[in-house]
């Protein structure tokens, strides 16, 4: 049986670096993030939806979608947003569950959904293990303003859009406490997958 993982974090708190160790040990992952901008390519379906939705002005000279431009749009206003999530969203869940049913199918011993936003999506019943990575708020707030040369204003406001990761953590099947090294992250992760029959 394959093992279906949700991994999510908060932002900053260093979800990539936990993605990339699942693929070194040669476990599949299905990163929300990668599909979200696959599924807006001119020719898919959101795509042309996107375009009736808001327009040719929304677009770029060579017919893709201006993200920075729809960001903008979609960021002032909530009604925006909304319409554009109610695009996206299901075909991004759509093309994770076959990918994820593919998997299965191949007999991998596990999978990852790796979905930011899986608390707040209400998305954990796609999943039978979550591991969320953690981080300490001070660290966050550090680490996000560093990577996103923001000030702690703006980085707060991003912080304070999801779910606290506290919350998260107390959610989560497994946590991994990524305020150390890379190393210590490392011995966590494989100690989960034994602990969950994997390795």
């Amino acid at each position: 049986m394959t093992v279906i993982i949700g991994l999510t974090g908060s932002i900053a708190s260093g979800k990539s670096t936990v993605s990339n160790m699942f693929k070194q040990v040669n476990i599949p992952v299905i990163d929300a993030d990668i599909i979200s901008r696959e599924v807006v390519e001119p020719g898919e379906k959101a795509y042309e939806q996107i375009v009736q939705a808001f327009g040719q002005q929304i677009l770029l000279e060579d017919g893709t979608i201006d993200r920075p431009k729809l960001g903008k749009v979609v960021f002032s206003s909530e009604e925006k947003r909304k319409t554009l999530n109610a695009i996206v969203h299901p075909e991004v869940r759509k093309k994770m569950l076959q990918l994820r049913d593919h998997y299965i199918k191949e007999n991998e011993k596990a999978v990852v959904l790796d979905i930011p936003l899986l608390f707040e999506s209400k998305l954990t019943h796609y999943v039978e293990k979550v591991l969320v990575v953690y981080v300490d708020e001070e660290t966050q707030l550090k680490r996000l303003m560093e990577r996103d040369q923001i000030n702690k204003e703006h980085a707060l406001e991003k912080i304070k859009s999801q779910i606290p990761v506290k919350e998260k953590k107390d959610m989560a099947d497994a946590v991994i406490d990524n305020n150390g090294t890379v190393e210590q992250s490392y011995e966590q992760f494989i100690n989960i997958l034994k602990r969950w029959n994997i390795l």
